[in-house]
């Protein structure tokens, strides 16, 4: 069972996986349109309408206008300009829409203006890459006769895919929704981008979206190259559309495997890249907590409150030792944990989900909680952790859910007696965007300990393994990965970073093509002066 929905799709998400298909076809039959909300989580009450849930037919028109308007991003100096004053006109509506996230999510001015700082920047960061044109991965083989068999001049760069829907996530109204990764790479690939805006922060939605369609219009692109829909059915009217080629996702398992689903079950299905849940283990060893028990706790306490816990990356999972070290560690977690206010959480379905959860997790026998999470009055949660054996969960049983993402303010800490059990336990997780393992100051210069070894065990299950960190926060730089083993993601890419971009991007070869017949990108005097392979060596540009 999966105790929270962290997606624009939650009607699929109260189905079972057996159920999904009926779902989505009742919903179909009895689909209308309705108003579409603004609500204070802080409250439970509607703020103002902001929209209506577009209908099949809009979906429909909204689609066709993105396509028509492919064309209109082949420029990239035109493209990358865009994506500059996107980000401007973002930063100068600063004060708006940070006010419109806050009123519908509750996470805090300093948090939001934070988040928009790292959304206008990954803005730039793509509008860099689309100036470099290194993503476009061009190849000029020429032909050669000598080869065995002779090889016929080939060339070799990448094509945009087309229009791409972008499903936004809950817990990130800004760097996650609208103006985010997967709309600021699919831009920066020359795909216009149609969003499924996220039902918790519409008004945010719509208010970013303007900043993005003025800053097209004002290099003469159409302002279709971004649009934004709402409502449950126009989510499942996206994913069919033949005309998008490409999605883009983040939220929970059982909606983003119905919508991964739908996306292969199309006449021509088309690549769905979701990000869908993550437990984000973390390993102490031994050394470590008797090293600095006391720093890791408060570490531990610092990084799974954070955002009232409601990052994909949070630390939901700690494999502790037993004994006088990790009581240190525990000492200390309980101290950070109780000294950390009730919050609240992006909307009262998400709270409910997670009182009864936290609830469930602790009746189980051997779990106790130092620090007991659960509501923190009607509207907010108070944040806890539970304890329990690691030998419970070395096999299958009840104990299971406490290997599952519970979204909120809660972590869970399995208190290990010896290397076995940490190797049978790390051996029934998923996978995960993120694994962490705390180690000595000894560990870490290879001299004692088996430091190595565990992060060999973690590199299977994540796509970012930290060492002596906390993986909440992840930095938007090229070497990035923001992905994961199923079911942390449905594909191999990553959702932050200069490499997001290859997602919405196919590769296509000319083969003994006419000089003048070739793409500009191609040719062998380079006009365009892009980093390229010749023959297979790199080219470099002056």
């Amino acid at each position: 069972m999966e105790f929270i929905n962290r997606d624009s799709v939650q009607h699929i998400e109260q189905q079972s996986m057996c159920e999904t298909q009926e779902a989505v076809t009742q919903q179909e039959e009895s689909a209308v349109s309705a108003p579409v909300w603004s609500v204070d989580p802080r409250t439970g009450k509607q703020r103002e309408q902001v929209a209506v849930e577009a209908t099949a037919e809009e979906v429909d028109k909204v689609v066709r206008a993105a396509d028509a308007a492919r064309g209109s991003l082949a420029d990239r100096t035109v493209r990358a300009a865009f994506l500059r004053t996107a980000a401007d006109l973002l930063d100068e509506a600063r004060d708006t829409i940070v006010e419109a996230a806050d009123a519908e999510t509750a996470l805090g001015p300093a948090r939001l203006t934070g988040e928009l700082a790292r959304t206008s920047y990954q803005l730039r960061s793509f509008a860099k890459i689309v100036d470099e044109g290194a993503f476009l991965d061009v190849h000029v083989d020429h032909a050669d006769a000598t080869q065995t068999p002779p090889w016929p001049d080939l060339r070799r760069y990448k094509l945009p895919l087309g229009v791409v829907a972008v499903y936004a996530a809950s817990n990130f109204p800004l760097a996650f929704s609208v103006p985010g990764g997967d709309t600021a790479s699919a831009l920066a690939a020359g795909c216009p981008v149609v969003v499924k805006a996220h039902p918790d922060h519409p008004a945010t939605s719509e208010v970013a979206a303007s900043a993005l369609r003025r800053a097209a219009e004002r290099h003469g692109l159409p302002a279709d190259v971004i649009s934004v829909v709402h409502g449950f059915e126009a989510g499942i009217e996206l994913i069919k559309h033949p005309l998008i080629a490409a999605a883009g996702f983040t939220g929970s398992i059982r909606g983003g495997r119905a919508l991964y689903d739908a996306a292969a079950a199309r006449p021509v299905p088309i690549p769905f890249h979701g990000e869908l849940g993550s437990l984000n283990p973390v390993v102490v060893t031994e050394a470590a907590a008797a090293e600095r028990g006391d720093q890791i706790g408060s570490g531990l306490g610092g990084s799974m409150t954070l955002g009232v816990g409601q990052f994909c990356t949070k630390p939901g999972f700690v494999l502790a030792p037993a004994g006088a070290a990790g009581d240190a560690l525990v000492k200390s977690l309980t101290e950070a944990v109780s000294n950390t206010d009730a919050g609240v959480l992006l909307d009262h379905r998400m709270r409910d989900n997670f009182v009864a959860g936290v609830k469930e997790r602790a009746e189980l026998a051997d779990v106790e909680a130092p620090v007991t999470p659960g509501s923190g009055g009607e509207h907010s949660v108070s944040p806890g952790f539970l304890t329990v054996p690691a030998a419970r969960l070395a096999e299958q049983g009840p104990h299971d859910v406490l290997l599952e993402e519970c979204f909120g303010p809660v972590t869970v800490v399995a208190r290990y007696e010896n290397d076995a059990e940490i190797t049978a336990v790390l051996g029934r997780l998923q996978g995960n965007l993120t694994a962490t393992v705390q180690i000595s100051a000894a560990e870490a210069e290879g001299t004692e300990g088996r430091a190595g070894e565990l992060i060999a065990e973690l590199t299977p299950l994540a796509g970012r393994v930290l060492v002596n960190g906390w993986p909440t926060g992840v930095a938007v730089a090229p070497a990035q990965h923001h992905g994961g083993p199923y079911p942390a993601t449905t594909s191999t890419s990553t959702s932050v970073g200069g490499t997001a971009i290859e997602r919405w991007l196919r590769p296509v070869s000319y083969q003994d093509t006419p000089p003048a017949l070739l793409p500009p990108e191609l040719r062998d005097d380079n006009p365009l002066g892009l980093p390229r392979r010749v023959n297979g060596i790199r080219e470099q540009q002056g």
